[in-house]
């Protein structure tokens, strides 16, 4: 399949961007100091308040990691190749996507040690951090596909990140305040409970709504199938 050689592909050149170890490095940095806040005595054996504050970390590390997915192969003249290639758009956007996600995964995987000092120092429940981890790969994949679109407007990797991290500030960070805060009146307040964090929560509390995840697929899908048909008008350009 082309999109696995594609994701394939897409995988193994993080491994040679120092811009993505540098985010690897401030994320984890970030992890390892929250999780280091949480682990005090007498508070729980849990994993909730990191998981909360990853979403934020997320609305800055992703743009990052995902600014130059198609962008960079607009500057750089490789999408000629690439497009003129018996490749259809579906397959660049899907192999994109997943090798990020796949980068995503691999950057995820060094905190499965916090769940090992959490073993070591008492018996944490697992059922909430496995739907912690389950709401964070829906989140990351949520905003890798609002990066990647971004990503498909520009030739400039500055551009597509300021743009997709203004755009997940406004779906994440701006919807919480406004939240918390009781600014909204009650319709406005309803609108922004559907927002990703509210949406995020319940994961974080160990609870698997089917609404969420019908959520979360759906709008994955919405900016993947948006980006197709922005890569699809420019082959025509």
């Amino acid at each position: 399949m082309r999109a696995v050689a594609i994701a394939r592909r897409e995988l193994s050149s993080y491994f040679y961007s120092p811009v993505a170890y540098v985010a690897m490095m401030l994320f984890l940095l970030a992890c390892g100091l929250l999780f280091w806040s949480d682990l005090q005595p007498g508070r729980p054996v849990a994993m909730r308040t990191l998981f909360e504050w990853m979403v934020w970390l997320l609305v800055f590390v992703i743009p990052v990691l995902s600014m130059g997915l198609i962008s960079q192969e607009w500057a750089s003249g490789t999408i000629e190749s690439m497009m003129t290639a018996p490749v259809e758009e579906s397959d660049m956007v899907l192999g994109k996507f997943l090798g990020s996600l796949l980068f995503f995964i691999v950057l995820l995987c060094p905190t499965i040690l916090y769940v090992v000092i959490l073993a070591m120092y008492g018996r944490p429940d697992l059922g909430p951090i496995f739907t912690g981890y389950l709401g964070i790969l829906l989140v990351g994949a949520l905003f890798i596909s609002i990066g990647l679109f971004f990503s498909s407007l520009t030739k400039s990797q500055i551009v597509a990140a300021v743009s997709s991290a203004a755009m997940l500030f406004a779906v994440t960070i701006v919807p919480w305040w406004a939240g918390a805060k009781a600014l909204l009146p009650t319709f406005w307040r309803q609108v922004v409970m559907q927002m990703v964090y509210f949406r995020y929560t319940d994961f974080s509390r160990g609870v698997i709504d089917s609404g969420n995840l019908v959520f979360f697929i759906v709008t994955t899908s919405v900016f993947l199938f948006l980006t197709v048909k922005v890569m699809e008008s420019r082959r025509w350009k």
